[in-house]
């Protein structure tokens, strides 16, 4: 579904965002991807949607060429996609019924099936009962559900998740990502950045690590032990595995970046 190969990334203004970067995302998996503020996690994101193109390597989303698609393709490519981002951009003068069916009508959905879907999935996300409320008579969780309901309506094959979970009270990030989990688990795939450790350790899915631009660990089985601490720090112990001990060092299913 997703795959660089040998992907850089290098800014009008001289910033090197990602380098030589190689990685394969699958149908129906999970993936965390962990990196420091600027280590190339958002330019990462933008060029799956289609926001940025590489430099030099190729970038394959769902069959589409990023390196190669115009720009009237683009909404096409989206359309197989949900996107959930961290400040949730709702709209605060439509009810949570219509901010969900708006996605909808802007890809042509008759009313029929507009009608039929949009409360099957605010039932998935535990919002039927809050349809006719405005986002702003909703808490940040809540607004993150609709957040998470919209990019799920137009039934897309794979989820991308922005820190989705970062204005949000900590206590409701589990509800969030146990919503993600159980997407995952009836077959859609997730990609999702978090600089949240807990939540990586919690959750067991696979981790991606990021660093300074380059993809320095993929850790398919997340090995990270139980009594990990809460705000274990994963790009510095992947850092120090690789430096004195070598690749092996990490896990066994864990694999070098190209560098």
């Amino acid at each position: 579904m997703v795959q660089l190969k040998n992907v850089s990334k290098v800014y009008d203004n001289g910033t090197v965002a990602l380098k030589d970067i190689s990685l394969s995302i699958g149908k129906g998996e999970f993936v965390f991807i962990v990196g420091a503020s600027g280590a190339g996690k958002s330019t990462f994101l933008k060029m799956i949607i289609a926001e940025e193109k590489p430099t030099s390597g190729e970038v394959l989303v769902n069959d589409y060429s990023i390196n190669k698609i115009k720009r009237r393709e683009i909404p096409y490519l989206r359309r197989t996609m949900g996107i959930v981002f961290q400040d949730f951009r709702l709209i605060n003068k439509m009810t949570v019924y219509e901010n969900v069916a708006f996605v909808m009508r802007v890809t042509g959905a008759s009313p029929k099936s507009i009608k039929k879907r949009v409360p099957y999935v605010l039932g998935l996300v535990g919002l039927l009962h809050k349809a006719k409320c405005k986002p702003n008579e909703l808490s940040g969780g809540e607004q993150q559900r609709v957040g998470l309901a919209r990019a799920l309506v137009n039934n897309p094959s794979m989820i991308v998740a922005d820190e989705p979970t970062g204005n949000i009270d900590p206590k409701l990030t589990y509800e969030i990502i146990e919503l993600l989990s159980e997407i995952n688990r009836r077959g859609t795939t997730v990609v999702m950045v978090t600089h949240e450790h807990e939540l990586i350790r919690q959750f067991r899915h696979r981790v991606v690590v990021i660093d300074d631009g380059y993809l320095i660990a993929d850790d398919e089985n997340n090995s990270v032990p139980d009594d990990t601490p809460e705000f274990y720090d994963y790009t510095a112990e992947y850092k120090y595995s690789m430096n004195k001990f070598g690749p092996d060092s990490i896990a066994d299913s864990g694999k070098e970046g190209d560098r």
